[in-house]
């Protein structure tokens, strides 16, 4: 569902998805694919410079397989602890609280 998320990301998600009654699943990112250093030749002798420490990242996911975010939110199937829908801001977590508006189809 999505991968390289951060610890608060992941707290997120988790919180949200299990209020949904979903199932969620984390798992550590494996580490970024890198290229070996190349030794650096200082006179005579050479030295490693190692790598920079890859971040600590997760993906998440759901055991529910027909799960798709887009149609979660664009479907208006997800709601908060506080009863609202949740919003694709909400989602991205742009906003702290959700203000499910009515959809421009059903105004008058």
């Amino acid at each position: 569902m999505e991968k390289n998320a951060t610890v608060d990301r992941v707290e997120f998600l988790k919180s949200l998805l299990e209020y949904n009654h979903y199932t969620v699943v984390v798992v550590a990112s494996p580490p970024p694919k890198a290229v070996p250093a190349k030794p650096v030749v200082v006179g005579e002798e050479s030295t490693h410079i190692p790598p920079p420490p890859s971040p600590e990242t997760f993906t998440v996911g759901v055991t529910d397989v027909m799960f798709n975010p887009t149609n979660a939110i664009f479907g208006r199937l997800l709601k908060t602890k506080d009863g609202h829908v949740v919003t694709l801001a909400y989602w991205q977590q742009k906003e702290n609280v959700s203000h499910d508006e009515v959809p421009y189809f059903e105004k008058k």
